[in-house]
């Protein structure tokens, strides 16, 4: 199994972008599978490191960033010192489902609760495009599937109960309609 990633081990940017915020569209992309692994990717997980722990957040993914790479960090609740890139992880099984309250740095202000499992087994690959696999329990495993969702353009209000969800669908398509001028 990899090691987990250390933020100094990664060359910074010139800049820090910017969280993407709801009701922002590009966080409704899906990002793309990594299939190069370079220092670009480094300094790209450099970046999402350093932002889950200056945030002191469990987890970021790059979509989040508008960065449209499978690729994302936890910081694992057993040692927060330590988070871990994923890079094109996939959910090979889940086990036990429980509510959790759930907040988001793309959603400001907003918690719900959202049923997840509370066991993943993951499969993924390191920054030099290593494949590894894991399991997760509790927080971790809530944490790498609200990560995983960003990948794929999904927010956790989608995983809200009906009503809920359609109040922020209803949020989201008024910004969006009053951006376009319409």
């Amino acid at each position: 199994m990899a090691e987990p990633i250390r933020s100094g081990a990664f060359a910074a940017r010139t800049f820090r972008p910017s969280i993407l915020e709801f009701p922002d569209a590009r966080l409704r992309r899906q990002a793309a599978p990594v299939d190069v692994f370079d220092e670009d990717l480094a300094a790209l997980a450099g970046e999402l490191l350093g932002r889950v722990q200056g945030d002191e957040v469990l987890g970021l993914a790059a979509p989040q960033i508008d960065e449209l790479r499978r690729v994302l960090v936890i910081r694992p609740t057993f040692d927060l010192d330590a988070p871990r890139v994923y890079v094109n992880p996939e959910i090979t099984a889940r086990r036990g489902l429980g509510f959790v309250e759930e907040r988001c740095l793309s959603l400001p202000g907003v918690a719900g609760t959202v049923r997840r499992a509370m066991a993943v087994d993951v499969v993924a690959q390191d920054l030099e495009g290593t494949r590894f696999e894991t399991r997760l329990e509790a927080m971790d495993a809530v944490c790498l599937q609200h990560e995983l969702d960003h990948l794929d353009g999904v927010l956790f209000v989608d995983r809200l109960s009906f009503f809920r969800r359609r109040r922020f669908r209803r949020e989201e398509r008024d910004a969006t309609t009053a951006t376009l001028g319409g």
